[in-house]
């Protein structure tokens, strides 16, 4: 798929706010479910900047509807989570929270956040929002946006799509570029950006159980597939063909690609604009597999939390279930910050942009991030051990190190 104009992810605020203005014509039962919650007759919702403007009117809408005030407050994404943790036993939280989906273990575990009644609503969204926002069992995220890698093409240099790994450097090479492809790492690593690649050889982190949560007694990322990968991995390092590289950070490889000395780049959505702005032009393909399986990527899922300490929780479940998982409001939130819509029609509706539908398409593919607790165990062991195998170390003795040091931390 290319495109090959910049205006692509460009949109004014009054295509948001006019098409925001329509949400409140949406809702079917927000007049017989406030009644409870008269007595507290406002609703705090933190949100963070970016979405401030395009959420006020879906919030004018509600209060006009239902004489129910949703006060928007900005919050800084970088402390919010912990804000929400800490205040809501206090009583002193919002009704509603902006997150991510993998907070949901320490929100559950914390106590913090309510389960969501979306009752035949959660048959409108995309399999892999519901599945994210789900935690043993419960729905507990109204999802708004699903976020994921895919591999960005600057077509004036590979004209086609690479059928694999190998064709993908063959492709790049021949482009006569100083880097046929990037990929982020970092003097720590970066696992996030890996994973695709390590999907690909069958090595998820953590097996599912019986309604397809993940499971921490199941812990697969030491499997024969896990080192099967480490042993590409280190192939494709310092005594290998040099293609991943623990000197490319992030910007290293947004300078290269934005600036023309780069075929490909495997990156999330947040980096198209930059593409697009310095006139590349842009494909946006499948991320190209090294082994036999899919290259599956996360996904991350962002939505909208009720406290568990809302005394206005009929109302907080009313105004998600039924103005924040409409169409109009979806399609709303898009259009404020580009990031595939949750709701299926909102999301197919934005995939008549090319640029969003190549998302699309490799996002089917995705699994959710996990949200269990046990994964910031992973984490803390994981970018550590891949950019040891990068930089030479031996890959099977390091990753049977790691799944050793995970299972460890695990208990």
């Amino acid at each position: 798929m290319t495109v090959n104009t910049k205006n692509l992810f460009r949109v004014g605020a009054l295509a948001v706010v006019a098409t925001l203005a329509l949400a409140g014509c949406s809702p079917t039962s927000s007049e017989d479910t406030t009644g409870d919650t008269a007595a507290a007759n406002t609703l705090t919702v933190w949100v963070d900047a970016e979405r401030l403007d395009a959420l006020q009117p879906a919030a004018d809408a509600y209060t006009e509807k239902t004489g129910v005030e949703v006060d928007l407050i900005s919050k800084d994404n970088a402390t919010l989570k912990d804000d929400f943790i800490q205040q809501v036993p206090t009583g002193k939280g919002p009704d509603i929270t902006m997150g991510a989906h993998d907070w949901l273990g320490e929100l559950v575990t914390n106590g913090v956040v309510s389960p969501i009644e979306l009752g035949d609503k959660a048959a409108e969204f995309l399999d892999v929002a519901i599945t994210a926002s789900t935690y043993d069992g419960k729905v507990y995220e109204l999802p708004y946006a699903v976020e994921n890698l895919a591999l960005l093409r600057n077509a004036d240099l590979v004209p086609a799509a690479a059928t694999s790994y190998d064709d993908m450097i063959a492709k790049g090479t021949a482009a006569g570029v100083t880097y046929p492809f990037l990929v982020e790492q970092g003097v720590d690593g970066n696992p996030y950006h890996l994973y695709p690649f390590e999907t690909s050889f069958g090595a998820p982190v953590f097996g599912t159980d019986a309604s397809g949560g993940y499971d921490a007694t199941k812990l697969e990322i030491g499997n024969a597939g896990g080192e099967a990968f480490a042993a590409w991995l280190a192939g494709q390092g310092k005594n290998g063909t040099g293609v991943f590289n623990t000197e490319i950070t992030g910007d290293v490889a947004k300078t290269a690609f934005t600036s023309g000395d780069a075929a490909f780049w495997l990156t999330g959505p947040w980096n198209v604009s930059a593409a697009l702005d310095a006139g590349i032009n842009l494909a946006v393909d499948p991320i190209a597999a090294p082994s036999t399986n899919a290259a599956a990527p996360f996904a991350g899922v962002k939505g909208f939390f009720i406290s568990e300490q809302s005394k206005n929780k009929v109302a907080a479940n009313d105004f998600l279930v039924n103005y924040m998982a409409t169409e109009d409001v979806q399609t709303a939130l898009f259009e404020s910050g580009k990031v595939l819509p949750a709701l299926t029609a909102s999301a197919e509706a934005a995939s008549s942009d090319p640029v969003l539908a190549g998302f699309a398409a490799v996002g089917a593919e995705s699994v959710p991030m996990p949200a269990i607790p046990a994964m910031g165990q992973v984490w803390q062991f994981w970018g550590i051990a891949e950019a040891a195998i990068i930089n030479g170390a031996d890959p099977i003795a390091t990753w049977q190190k790691l799944a050793a040091d995970v299972q460890g931390a695990i208990g």
